[in-house]
C-alpha cells in the first residue's frame, strides 16, 4: 500500500513539473526587427557565499519601451547544474531570443562574450565537484573568508568584444561546436523563480531600458536576484558600444508569433543548434574552453586547446563541365542533325 501511495505521489510529481515546463517554455518565444545594443561593461558583485552561480547579464525586450537591462547577478544553483545563458540570434529576417537554462553541460549561446567565464564557448568560472560548486578566482569575484572552495586557474583573454547577438551584420559568427551540439540534446530545466522575478522586477523600472540608459545601465548588476538596493548594485562602467536609437517604434519592431506555434516541452530553452552528425562525439559539453580574465566582463578569451566557434563557409564548388561528346551531342539536336 505504502509503495502505490508513493507512485502515486511520484506520478503527480511529474505531472506536476511537466505543466510547468511546458507553460513555461511555451512563453519564451520573442522575435524582434532591431538588434539589441551591445553589452555594457562592469564589474562581478562579490559572491554572496557558497553554492552561489552567477548568471550573466544580458538584453530582454519589452513590447512597449523595447531592449531594456536584465542585470547580472548570483543564484543559488541547483546542485550538479549548470547555466547556459540565453542570446540574440539574427535569421530569417529578424532577432529572435534563445532562452537560458540549466543543464548538466554548458550549450551554446551564440559564442556571445558575457565575461566572468563566458567567454564565447564553455565555461571556466568553476565546477562541480560532488556536491560542492568550486570557484575559479582567476574570472570570479569571491572572498575566501566566506568561500572555501576555491581554485586559481588562468585563461587567456585575446578578445574584449562587446557585440551581443550571433548572425547577421557585425554579430557573432559562432555555430555549436559537438560538445554544444551533444549538451541541446540533454535535459534541461528552465530558469528559477528567483531569476524570472528578477527579469519581470528589471522590466519594470525604466532606467534599465536602452532608451534611457543608452547602453549604460545604472544597475548592471546585483548580488542577489531582485535586489536593486544601493548597498548591492554595481553600476555600469560604460556602454559598450555607440547606442543608435531604432528607427521604428518597439510596437512595430515586434514581430508576431506564427499561428499554431506555441512551442512544445523544451523548445523554448534548446538553443538552435543543426543535427547531431553521424559519428559526432557526444561527450561532455561542459566549460573549459574559453573565457574572460577579468572581473570586469572585458570579454573573453581563447581556449587553450584552441577549440573556437567558426563561422559556416560557402560552399564554392562548381559543377564540372559535360564531357566533350556529349557537348557535341547536344549541338547536333540543337541543329536538327
Amino acid at each position: 500500500m505504502n509503495i502505490n501511495r508513493t507512485a502515486v505521489r511520484w506520478l503527480v510529481l511529474a505531472v506536476v513539473i511537466l505543466s510547468f515546463t511546458r507553460v513555461s517554455f511555451s512563453q519564451v518565444f520573442v522575435s524582434v526587427r532591431v538588434g539589441p545594443p551591445p553589452l555594457p561593461i562592469y564589474a562581478q558583485p562579490l559572491c554572496p557565499g557558497p553554492g552561489y552561480f552567477w548568471t550573466p547579464g544580458y538584453w530582454g525586450w519589452n513590447d512597449e519601451g523595447g531592449y531594456y537591462w536584465v542585470p547580472g547577478t548570483w543564484v543559488v544553483a541547483p546542485v550538479g547544474m549548470l547555466w547556459t545563458p540565453g542570446y540574440w540570434g539574427w535569421g530569417g529576417g529578424f532577432y529572435a531570443w534563445h532562452p537560458g537554462y540549466w543543464g548538466p553541460h554548458v550549450g551554446f549561446y551564440g559564442g556571445i562574450n558575457y565575461g566572468f567565464g563566458y567567454g564565447g564557448v564553455g565555461f571556466v568560472g568553476g565546477e562541480w565537484r560532488g556536491g560542492a560548486f568550486y570557484y575559479n578566482r582567476y574570472v570570479t569575484n569571491v572572498s575566501v573568508s566566506s568561500v572555501t572552495h576555491v581554485y586559481n586557474r588562468s585563461v587567456i583573454v585575446n578578445s574584449t568584444a562587446t557585440t551581443s547577438f550571433n548572425g547577421g551584420e557585425g554579430g557573432v559568427k559562432a555555430v555549436p561546436t559537438v560538445q554544444e551540439e551533444a549538451a541541446a540534446h540533454e535535459t534541461h530545466t528552465a530558469p528559477l523563480a528567483e531569476q524570472t522575478h528578477h527579469e519581470q522586477a528589471a522590466s519594470q523600472n525604466r532606467q534599465n531600458f536602452a532608451s534611457e540608459n543608452h547602453g549604460r545601465p545604472a544597475v548592471a548588476a546585483t548580488a542577489r536576484p531582485a535586489d536593486f538596493s544601493s548597498h548591492s548594485v554595481v553600476p555600469a562602467r560604460a556602454a559598450g558600444g555607440e547606442y543608435h536609437t531604432p528607427e521604428i517604434s518597439p510596437k512595430e519592431a515586434r514581430v508576431a508569433s506564427p499561428a499554431g506555434n506555441k512551442g512544445g516541452p523544451n523548445e523554448g530553452f534548446r538553443p538552435f543548434t543543426p543535427p547531431v552528425k553521424a559519428g559526432a562525439s557526444t561527450g561532455s559539453a561542459s566549460g573549459g574552453t574559453r573565457s574572460s580574465e577579468s572581473r570586469v566582463n572585458d570579454r573573453a578569451a581563447q581556449h587553450s586547446s584552441n577549440t573556437t566557434h567558426s563561422a559556416p563557409k560557402q560552399n564554392s564548388h562548381k559543377p564540372s563541365p559535360p564531357p566533350r561528346k556529349e557537348k557535341a551531342q547536344r549541338e547536333d539536336r540543337r541543329k536538327g542533325r
